[in-house]
């Protein structure tokens, strides 16, 4: 009996602007195409899933629904997936929104496909958003491209308006370095160019779909698999599970664990019901290993002989995938494969507009923008370039309040600063340094409005714990921005950055056994959360001084208040930027019920008695 040769996985995504007509031809591909098998069916959407897991790190949700069931029934998903096969080859086709503000859903949907279509009305011609999913495909390592030229019926199948649009789009694709073009003109609604000739070609997207070869590179590249799972069912077997993301890899085979850089033999690649003696890129596997190393999740095992660069800082492309800006300092997670650390855009480089490609300033990323900028993290971990392998070189960015995917990532290269700074090790701890004074060193962290008696209060607790002979230092909001932080306004930007370096400040001096106080409105959960996190357990003491907007525009001292409501003074904390109280603080000051003295002995005696 012959047995037929299995037939091969083409993931592609359809993209382009609004009402270019993707969804009516995926419709008609599959209209057009003998429907898949059950079992046939199974094995696509298994396939899907694992795209899933070892893609740039995007979740998204397997729904066949399409954007219209988000629009009846106001769930929110990424991309719609579609299944079909011909006698030669089997598909999953990402059908992605053209909506600006789905952006966000075309990424995903780019970031595990192996070719793109991406679709122009033959009476509009290429657009700012065709432009958009382009340079989006050029940036996650899309290189086979078809420019779909559709409704070529409404135009008459005019062969000079397609040559023209052709022309046209050919040239911006060269300047991003999409080289690997087809123009193809068609008509989803009549099927002509799809499945069938059109007027102007005997090639069909079908034909270009099935004839199309992508190039595995991950397959032809050293040895990589992040651990997803520790696997200890008992006391004699420690397996480490994981896809392969690259080459492969078999028993004795000599190994490096990263970040850590420990080496060991691969002692089995256990499968059921047997061992393999050999795991290549794309399964799943557990492996073991003949040394007792410290291996976790989020690690990467890999060749010895080739491993991947570790750093801490680099230069990456970010696409902003959120209502709300990104800024520069504040603390987000970053997720690539199988590990999530703490991460801080340090710096934008520029923006793009995808429109021209020119360079732009920026200060903050809104949504859909894309950036160049330095990530630094807050320890080293196992990477690639996105270029040379997406898996190890594309992430997520997580907001750390909400749990919202916000940005998408492509990291390109280590910043030298990463391999030429090393943590100096110092022979007198803080332990010893707190010993010295008799006190353990920590942070009491005072946030509320302008006006609520942050200062006040703080001056309070501060001469109080002097006089009963602490060692204390006052970070005052005022003061700082006399000095360290003189150069920082009062925009999102610069009030991130502004906590962000009082943080650190602090934990220095917490680090030399005093005890910090600190006073700022510092209105956001993230960076308070940052500066919490600086510190070990129970050394971050959050104060909220609490009092209600119109009792502290009542005191206005300062007259702010009246500065803002009258227009003179912009972001201004309570007015026209706001302010996020806490969710859970230490100790909660009703100022309308407590005395500024009475106050700062309740905080004093925290102090003393933690």
């Amino acid at each position: 009996m012959v047995v037929a040769a299995p037939k091969s996985l083409l993931r592609f995504l359809t993209c382009g602007s609004v009402d270019d007509g993707k969804s009516t031809l995926i419709g008609r591909l599959l209209f057009d195409t003998r429907a898949v098998p059950d079992d046939q069916m199974a094995a696509l959407e298994r396939d899907s899933k694992a795209v899933g897991t070892q893609g740039s790190s995007i979740d998204f949700a397997l729904l066949v629904d399409g954007l219209s069931a988000e629009r009846e029934q106001g769930i929110t998903i990424d991309v719609a997936y579609r299944f079909f096969a011909t006698e030669t080859r089997k598909f999953i086709a990402a059908d992605t929104p053209g909506h600006e503000q789905y952006t966000r859903n075309m990424v995903t949907g780019a970031s595990t496909a192996d070719a793109a279509v991406i679709l122009v009305d033959a009476r509009k011609g290429v657009l700012v958003q065709t432009r958009r999913h382009s340079f989006l495909c050029a940036l996650l390592g899309i290189r086979k491209v078809v420019l779909a030229v559709n409704k070529m019926d409404l135009i008459g199948w005019d062969r000079a308006a397609f040559a023209a649009i052709a022309q046209e789009y050919r040239a911006f694709a060269e300047s991003i370095g999409l080289t690997d073009v087809t123009p193809i003109a068609l008509s989803g609604l009549t099927g002509e160019g799809v499945a069938s000739a059109s007027p102007l070609s005997d090639q069909t997207l079908l034909s270009w779909l099935e004839a199309v070869e992508t190039v595995d590179t991950e397959a032809a590249s050293s040895f990589r698999m992040p651990v997803q799972w520790v696997n200890r069912p008992d006391p004699d077997f420690r397996g480490y599970a994981g896809l392969i993301v690259s080459g492969s890899v078999r028993p004795g085979d000599r190994v490096r664990v990263l970040p850590s850089g420990r080496e060991s033999r691969i002692a089995r690649i256990v499968a059921m019901p047997d061992d393999l003696g050999e795991a290549q890129t794309g399964q799943a596997v557990t492996l073991t290993l003949a040394d007792e190393i410290d291996v976790s999740r989020g690690a990467v095992i890999a060749a010895a002989d080739a491993p991947p660069q570790v750093a801490d800082q680099f230069e990456a492309t970010v696409v902003w995938m959120d209502e709300d800006a990104l800024s520069p300092g504040r603390s987000y997670l970053l997720k690539i494969g199988a590990r999530t650390v703490t991460a801080q855009v340090t710096a934008l480089k520029h923006k793009v507009n995808v429109n021209t490609l020119e360079k732009l300033a920026a200060r903050r990323l809104e949504l859909n923008d894309i950036s160049v900028c330095n990530i630094s993290l807050d320890r080293p971990i196992a990477f690639e370039p996105y270029e040379t392998n997406r898996d190890m070189g594309g992430f997520i960015l997580i907001d750390r309040i909400t749990n919202r995917t916000v940005g998408a990532g492509m990291i390109r290269f280590a910043l030298r600063r990463a391999d030429n700074i090393h943590w100096q090790a110092i022979d007198v701890t803080r332990e010893a340094r707190a010993q010295m004074k008799g006190q353990r060193g920590r942070v009491i962290w005072l946030t509320g409005l302008s006006g609520a008696g942050k200062s006040t209060i703080a001056n309070l607790v501060d001469r109080r714990l002097h006089a009963l002979g602490r060692h204390t230092y006052l970070l005052d909001g005022d003061n700082v921005r006399h000095g360290l932080n003189r150069d920082l306004g009062f925009t999102e930007e610069d009030r991130v950055e502004n906590i962000r370096r009082v943080a650190e400040v602090a934990r220095l001096m917490a680090d030399a056994g005093l005890i910090v106080i600190t006073a700022f409105i510092s209105p956001f959960r993230a960076e308070r959360r940052m500066a919490r996190e600086l510190m070990g357990e129970g050394e971050f003491i959050e104060v909220f001084v609490d009092a209600p907007l119109e009792v502290a525009e009542a005191r206005d001292v300062k007259g702010l208040y009246a500065k803002a409501r009258a227009g003179l003074l912009k972001n201004f904390t309570g007015i026209d930027s706001p302010y996020e109280p806490p969710e859970q603080a230490d100790i909660v000051i009703d100022t309308t019920a407590m005395s500024a003295v009475e106050a700062a002995e309740a905080i004093v005696e925290r102090v003393l008695g933690g």
